[in-house]
């Protein structure tokens, strides 16, 4: 047992980061060979590593934080401050397809009739599933909220209710967003409308999955006990990225749903 005069983590020797650009490296070579060739063999393997991969580096974190106790104030303080930045980063993400949709319906080119909606795109009803997705993400939001509370009181059960309501609304939205692609009559290919539509409800989609992924993780670390009133900065970020799922879902449902139709 090593000890320091200092409350810095300094991080082990780990074989994930090596193993994780392995990975990443297979996983884009194999895209490229499912493009090309349609053999998704290469492709499959390196989704196996990357998420091998993910598994053990985040299982080497839980155990840093919650049974060696690497994680003091001052290191959780540097987390808190990259998960702000990582949120950030996303802000500026998604801005980029609000910037594009945008210019585009405001100032709608000849190539698409100078018109907005475009003349051939049947768009969606915002009173239908958009706004039943609107409600179950608005109800996420109190429900992991919930779980907030209840951690910081110390009450099992109800952070255990809480967070397993919030993940199954999570993936309630998730099928619901599938079958409105499903019944979707225009795709990405269509004009500029179906290109920011898709992009823009697509990742919203990808982040709700992974999201959904994370606070699935906080149940089964809270079941086993990992989280305390006290150190619980795992669930606090995952509360934090499911915050600003919602707050994404509002802006694209009262652009992209009910004002851009």
């Amino acid at each position: 047992m090593m000890s320091y005069n200092h409350p810095f983590h300094l991080v082990d020797y780990s074989p994930w980061p090596l193993t994780g650009a392995i990975g990443v490296l297979t996983l884009v070579t194999g895209m490229i060979k499912w493009f090309h060739n349609y053999n998704m063999n290469l492709l499959i393997l390196g989704y196996m590593i990357v998420i091998l991969t993910m598994y053990q580096w985040w299982r080497d974190i839980c155990r840093e934080s919650t049974f060696q106790g690497k994680h003091t104030i001052l290191v959780l303080k540097g987390l808190r401050w990259g998960m702000i930045l990582f949120i950030v980063s996303e802000v500026f993400f998604f801005l980029s397809f609000f910037w594009a949709f945008f210019h585009s319906s405001l100032s709608p080119n000849i190539e698409i009739g100078a018109i907005w909606p475009p003349i051939s795109i049947l768009t969606f009803n915002p009173f239908q599933i958009p706004l039943l997705n609107t409600i179950i993400l608005i109800t996420s939001g109190v429900t992991v909220t919930w779980a907030h509370h209840s951690i910081m009181e110390n009450n099992y059960s109800q952070c255990t209710q809480s967070l397993f309501i919030t993940i199954c609304l999570g993936i309630y939205f998730t099928m619901l967003q599938a079958y409105e692609y499903f019944e979707a009559t225009f795709s990405i290919s269509d004009s500029i409308y179906g290109t920011t539509f898709f992009m823009a409800t697509g990742f919203h989609g990808i982040h709700v999955m992974i999201g959904t992924m994370f606070l699935l993780i906080c149940l089964l670390r809270h079941i086993n006990n990992h989280f305390s009133n006290m150190h619980h900065f795992g669930f606090e970020a995952a509360a934090w990225y499911w915050h600003f799922v919602d707050v994404v879902w509002l802006f694209l449902y009262i652009s992209m749903y009910w004002w851009g139709n």
